[in-house]
Order: C-alpha cells, then structure tokens, then sequence
C-alpha cells in the first residue's frame, strides 16, 4: 500500500496494527510475526526499555497471573517462556478450595493427572517483558509512546489518529487495549456490563509456613479469599493474596494498620500457612465483570480485557485472552493460506465463534461459583458443603474438570497445545 496524504500529513501502512501492548496485545503481534503481514505494535508506554517491578519489601510485584498449561504452551512456542526466569516462575502442583463458612473441601493434585504441575504463578510484567523481549528479535514495528485520539474508516482503510498528530492505517486492527479499551469505544462496541458489588485487595504476604506448591482458595461468607504460591527467597515463604470482598469491607480492611490486617488474614486463612508475617503495600481493585455483545466488525476484532473481564476467582483472565490471540492468529494465518481477505467479517467472525462460547461458559461458571458462595440460605450451604466433599471423592470427575480448565484437553488452537518446550 502507498502512504496516504491528509492535509498533508503522511499516514503510515501497516497490514495489521496490535493496539495495547500487554501480555495479551504483546503476544498477538509476536504469534503473527513471521506472517507475510506488516505488523505495528502500539502503546501509551515506551516499548524500547525494560519493564520493572514495583519496589516492595518481597521483591513481587502484586499484580500476578495464574497460567495454565495452555498458556504456557503458547508462550513457548513464541520463545517468550524460556526468557522468565525460572526463579520467577512458580509451580503450583496442588489446589485446595474449601467453604471457609462449612466443611466442605476439594483437593486437586497434579500428580493424579499425570502432569508435574498445575499451573505456574507468575509476574505479569515478567510475562510482558519476555514477549517484548522476544519480539526484538522479529521485524514487529513497536510503536511506543503513543495514545490513540481518534479511530476512522474510509475505502476498507481503518485511520488511528495519534495524540500527537500523526496517523496509521491499516485495513486490520485488532483492539488488545485493556477492560476500559479507548479503541472498542471510538469503535462503538456495545457492552454488557455489571459490578460484582466486590472490591479486591491484592498484595504480596510472607508466611510463616511453606504453601507446599498449593494454591489455597476459601470461599467466605465475605467473598473468596486465594493464597497463590510465589517461590521461596532466602529461605521465606511468600504467597500473593486476591481478598474479594464488600465495598465498606474492602475500605475497612484497607484502612487497618499492619499488625490487624495480619491478624485478620491469617484469621480468614484458618493459620493454614502458619502465622502471615509481613505485607506488601496493599492495592484495591473494584471488579466489574464486561463483555461485548460481538467481538469483531469490518476490519476490527477484540481481544482479552477488551472483549471480556471476568471475576479474578480461578485466575482464568489473562489464560482466556491468551487463547484469544491463539484462535486469531490460527485464523488469520488459515485466510491468509486461502488467499483471503484477512480483514473481512467473514474471516473474523471465524475468529468470533470459536472464542465467544467458550469465554462466556467460563464467566458462567465463575458467576455461578460467585453466587454459590455467597448465599446464605441453609439448604445452599448443604447443598455446596455436600457437593464439594461428593466432588472430591471422584477423581475421575476432578480430573476431567481441571484438565478441561488447564487446557490439557479439549478443543485447542494449535499454539496452545501441548509441546516439548512447555513445563
């Protein structure tokens, strides 16, 4: 294509523009990088510097993902895995999930599975960095530095105007911008949207005894409370908290010195991890679950937190916008092998169908979970407390149930299955 002139200001041609450069919008851009496509990259924050944490008295940055097997899968394949360091990177071989207000209990092992874990732990700012690391090395054009003011179509051309004046086109773009996406607004997607009427505090918390590569999860009559494992340091035990809870809760627990809001986690923990030692600043996060109506139109298509958000409960967000670009990128790369048209709706709405069922199961489940939990009608509890321990004792059925959730089985675009790089 030939740059176009508007008003004299050059635009530049780009095959595809990736709008959003985080772990999700990152690893887009590096699945299609040996494409026969030009491919742009673009986001508000510089892309030519290293990522860094945030300094904390752990050393672990607060906000962390649980990946699956199938996460995993795709970021080897993008050699983007192996540039974490293994340090970084936290198995966790079981799960423990209980009814902190009865005695229900479901235990997952990883073992009974065939598999060495279930999942890793790790720092989202890790997994970004490696992706752009990774994406270094491809002819990826990272356009850093840049915020989107405006969004036009004109001749099957989509037009980014930059905040700073300049322009981009492309006939494809692909909105990878976060839950509060800029482009899925200018590009007028509609949502369905609602509050969890829950706020999430998150830190980093050192315990006094070892998680044993457990992922401990409480359901209490105040939201679900998640111990995720992070590897020992010098021989102290960490793990990163997701503490769901009301509103006026939320703000309270916020607003508790130190030694209280100690005393009330390891209370909320049942001591299952010894006496909670010391914590990270601690962060707040309203949850609010959204999703579009539809993923793609003409020339644009929705990914991750742009298209769905959903409840941090099992940790499946970044996993579900992860298998988004995989889907994509094996549709894309199919229509480009046909000679198709890579930005019509036909292509893209391939793309749609394979991904919107298969998110909006998933943010059933956890809704229906969220409701579960929280109600306090007697026969619910029973119901939940028999159920859970009936769960437990059927290996088969727990095996099937977490093999499906890891992505060890089912339906998988190919650069989510499983690979001798992976693990």
């Amino acid at each position: 294509m030939n740059p176009q002139q508007n008003g004299g200001a050059m635009a530049q041609q780009f095959d595809l523009i990736v709008v959003g450069a985080g772990m999700v919008g990152a690893t887009l851009a590096r699945a299609l990088a040996d494409a026969p496509l030009r491919v742009a990259l673009l986001d508000g924050m510089q892309l030519d510097a290293p990522l860094r944490a945030r300094a904390t008295g752990s050393g672990y940055d607060p906000r962390v993902s649980a990946l699956s097997a199938a996460s995993e899968n795709i970021l080897a394949r993008l050699d983007a895995w192996s540039r974490i360091d293994p340090a970084y990177r936290s198995p966790y071989r079981h799960m423990c999930v209980w009814d902190g207000a009865g005695t229900g209990q479901v235990n997952f092992d990883a073992a009974a599975l065939g598999e060495n874990r279930l999942g890793h732990i790790v720092e989202n700012w890790r997994v970004q960095q490696a992706v752009l690391e990774s994406l270094g090395q491809t002819d990826v054009q990272l356009l850093g530095g840049r915020q989107v003011s405006g969004l036009t179509r004109d001749d099957e051309l989509w037009t980014l105007e930059l905040a700073d004046g300049e322009r981009l086109q492309a006939p494809l773009v692909v909105a990878a911008d976060g839950a509060r996406s800029r482009l899925r607004e200018l590009a007028g997607f509609a949502m369905r949207e609602w509050d969890y009427l829950h706020h999430a505090v998150v830190t980093t918390v050192r315990t006094g005894n070892s998680h044993a590569a457990t992922a401990w999860q409480s359901f209490l009559d105040t939201g679900p409370l998640a111990f995720l494992p992070l590897n020992d340091r010098d021989g102290q035990h960490y793990c990163s908290i997701v503490w769901s809870l009301l509103p006026d809760q939320a703000q309270r627990v916020m607003q508790l010195d130190d030694p209280a809001f100690l005393a009330e986690l390891e209370a909320a923990i049942e001591g299952r991890l010894g006496p909670v030692l010391e914590a990270d600043p601690r962060h707040c996060i309203p949850l609010r679950q959204r999703h579009a109506r539809r993923y793609v139109q003409p020339g644009l298509a929705l990914i991750g937190d742009a298209a769905h958000s959903i409840h941090p409960l099992a940790g499946q967000g970044v996993n579900l916008g992860l298998l988004d670009v995989a889907e994509l990128a094996q549709v894309i790369r199919a229509a480009l092998v046909r000679g198709e048209d890579i930005a019509s709706l036909a292509v893209l709405q391939r793309y749609e169908r394979r991904r919107m069922g298969a998110n909006l199961a998933m943010m059933a489940a956890m809704e229906g979970f969220q409701r579960l939990f929280h109600a306090d009608a007697l026969p619910l509890r029973w119901l939940r407390n028999t159920g859970m321990r009936w769960v437990d004792g059927m290996d088969g059925l727990k095996a099937g149930i977490v093999r499906r959730a890891l992505g060890l089985e089912g339906e998988l675009p190919e650069l989510a299955r499983s690979t001798d790089q992976a693990g």
